[in-house]
Parts: structure tokens; C-alpha cells; sequence
């Protein structure tokens, strides 16, 4: 049993620590999008109207995306890495008892 357990908790926190860097990894190319979008918007401003106004469609059709990555930064830390961590509580426990 004791086996399992720590067999269990080691592949647990592989888990955990891969989804973890893929969580970051997600947030931080959401930064930098995030960074594209501001620079596109500073190009757009002295160009002439029809060049401005497809910049700044990209700059917001990308903003989109963004968002996007936002909601699945925030759906992979709460319905994902929030209930192994808190498996991973359970398996502690059960070291314990």
C-alpha cells in the first residue's frame, strides 16, 4: 500500500508540475499577444485612415484571441491544478493515516 501511495504521489506531482509550466507558458504568450496588440495600436495612429483601420481590426481580432488565452489560464488553475492539488492533499493524508 505504502508503495502506491508514494508511486501515486510522485506521477502526481509529474502531473502537476507539467501542467503547471503549460499553464505559464500559456499566460505568458497571452503577455506578449497582449504586447503585440499595444504595438499594433501605436502603428495604426500615423497611418493614413484605410491603413489605421486594418491595423487596428488586427490589433482587435487579436485582442480576441487573448481573451481567449486568458479564460482557458483561468479554467486550467481552477478546474485543473486547484483539484489535483487537492488530490494531492488526500494522498498525504493517507501517508499519515
Amino acid at each position: 500500500m505504502e508503495h502506491s501511495i508514494a508511486q501515486t504521489e510522485k506521477l502526481l506531482g509529474q502531473l502537476c508540475t507539467g501542467l503547471a509550466s503549460y499553464t505559464r507558458k500559456t499566460a505568458g504568450l497571452r503577455d506578449k499577444g497582449d504586447l503585440l496588440v499595444t504595438q499594433l495600436m501605436d502603428l495604426s495612429r500615423p497611418e493614413d485612415p484605410e491603413l489605421q483601420l486594418g491595423l487596428k481590426n488586427l490589433a482587435e481580432d487579436l485582442a480576441m484571441v487573448q481573451d481567449y488565452r486568458q479564460a482557458q489560464v483561468e479554467r486550467l488553475e481552477s478546474r485543473v491544478l486547484m483539484p489535483l492539488k487537492a488530490y494531492g492533499d488526500i494522498i498525504k493524508n493517507k501517508r499519515v493515516s
